[in-house]
């Protein structure tokens, strides 16, 4: 069911498709294909694990789904919006409006504090400056750091940086969040705890795919699709075909 932009707040029913791939294939000049007919589903509410070796073709997936870039074969759409048939104004709007972002150098301004740092993740949504911040708040307190809206980032450790980012990235309430390689910058005891929240965020309602090169990660998760050479190998969904 294609999501008319007008009404970019309405939730998608669980067990809907959020993002959907048909034969995707990227390839660059010179020949190098990164990925390669790769069709996946994505439906609301789900939380899935996306894992692989570097160069497997995680980041294209990635890029793709994330619509930061268009496939060269096939197609990728994101509640019914095939992306290589929008302008670059739509494309901007579905990605600021539906996805929200996690990665793993958390990209926080050393300038702002945790709370104008979620904020920022609402800057295009036409919200007032005060409803910003309290819908930041309320982001903040849901990851665990209601105890910390006026801390800089140097003032948090890299666990309480990454729940940050993580609240950066759903205050929009966005219909999934994209966490590529989440853990990957924190000792195991942060990595497993922002697990856990990711966890927490999904039995919520939050669509989470976490893009890993951690199979140890991957089989934690319910879902596990396994990339290699630009090829989906498995799919641990129910009647996927692989």
């Amino acid at each position: 069911m294609t999501r008319p932009f007008a009404n970019a707040t309405a939730r998608t029913v669980r067990g809907e498709p959020v993002i959907e791939l048909h034969a995707a294939s990227k390839t660059y000049p010179g020949g190098l294909t990164a990925l390669d007919n790769a069709s996946l589903t994505i439906r609301q509410g789900e939380l899935l694990a996306i894992v692989g070796p570097s160069g497997s073709g995680k980041s294209t997936l990635l890029n793709l789904m994330g619509t930061l870039d268009r496939p060269t074969a096939g197609s990728v759409e994101v509640l019914g919006h095939d992306i290589a048939k929008l302008s670059d104004r739509r494309m901007s709007a579905v990605r600021a409006r539906w996805i929200g972002f996690v990665f793993q150098q958390f990209f926080l301004s050393p300038h702002l504090t945790a709370l104008g740092n979620v904020a920022t993740g609402l800057l295009y949504h036409g919200i007032g400056h005060s409803k910003r911040r309290e819908r930041a708040a309320e982001a903040l307190v849901q990851v665990g750091l209601g105890h910390r809206l006026g801390h800089h980032p140097h003032e948090l450790s890299g666990g309480e940086r990454q729940r940050v980012a993580i609240a950066r990235a759903v205050v929009s309430r966005p219909e999934i969040v994209l966490a590529d390689e989440p853990t990957g910058a924190l000792d195991s005891v942060s990595g497993a705890a922002v697990v856990q929240l990711l966890r927490d965020l999904n039995a919520q309602g939050t669509t989470i795919a976490v893009i890993t090169h951690d199979p140890q990660l991957a089989d934690t998760l319910p879902r596990r699709v396994r990339i290699l050479d630009g090829r989906i190998r498995e799919d641990t969904a129910a009647g996927a075909a692989t």
